[in-house]
């Protein structure tokens, strides 16, 4: 089973329609929330290269933000990689 990481912030749009397309196809993920803790934004910078949120990660993959998760659905690849 593949690992979902979603690095997000309470009011972050993004974030939340990220958390709902995953909902929606059943996929768990695990949500580190950036803005209860400094040391997980660093982390976030430092693995991602980025300092916007969402930040999605896939089995240690990052696959970029929000519209990024979209693409992959629309061209049938996020499944693809969760399998």
């Amino acid at each position: 089973m593949s690992q979902v990481t979603i690095y997000s912030t309470a009011q972050c749009p993004y974030c939340v329609m990220a958390k709902q397309l995953l909902d929606r196809k059943g996929i768990a993920y695990n949500e580190i929330r950036i803005d209860e803790s400094p040391e997980k934004r660093q982390e976030m910078m430092q693995k991602s290269q980025q300092r916007t949120v969402p930040q999605i990660f896939i089995n240690d993959q990052a696959i970029g933000g929000y519209t990024d998760l979209v693409a992959l659905d629309r061209a049938n690849e996020l499944d693809k990689m969760l399998a």
